[in-house]
């Protein structure tokens, strides 16, 4: 099979699997981001927003710095709201509460039980944390996958 669920379940990922790869080699360290990434993200969130974003665990932090500056240069007329967006684009995975290990083992086989399912579902539960935490609409429907700009924040989280 070259993509899809196999008959047993589980999931063929050969699309993401550089994605997949390039993500978990980077999720193993646990520093955190950078005094500059820091700065420029405060910059981007309103103070609910940062409540969110520092409760992402390190690795997720820089991902998501990294995916929102990319963002920020492919749309330089990008709105706050917008790189609020982008920053905050992965925050509903803290509903999930798993590691890097059980991220891979929830790509690997799909949605099997409440955290694998959080874990699949992490864009609609993030934009509800948005939402709750003051978000603007806009970076409410970028994290849910509902606004304009999402297909150029989905490729800056695959680049």
């Amino acid at each position: 099979m070259i993509a899809g669920v196999w008959e047993d379940g589980f999931v063929a990922l050969p699309g993401k699997a550089w994605h997949l790869v390039a993500r978990f080699v980077t999720s193993l360290s646990p520093a955190p981001p950078s005094v500059d990434d820091e700065v420029w993200v405060d910059c981007h969130l309103l103070p609910g927003e940062r409540s969110l974003w520092v409760r992402l665990d390190n690795q997720d932090r820089r991902h998501s710095v990294a995916v929102a500056r990319r963002f920020a240069r492919r749309r330089p007329a990008a709105t706050r709201a917008e790189i609020a967006g982008a920053i905050l684009h992965d925050v509903g995975k803290i509903e999930c509460g798993l590691g890097t290990f059980g991220r891979v083992a929830a790509t690997v086989l799909g949605r099997r039980g409440p955290r694998f399912e959080a874990y699949h579902d992490h864009e609609e539960i993030g934009a509800e944390l948005a939402a709750a935490a003051g978000s603007d609409p806009v970076t409410v429907d970028l994290i849910g996958e509902r606004h304009p700009a999402y297909p150029v924040l989905r490729s800056c989280d695959h680049a």
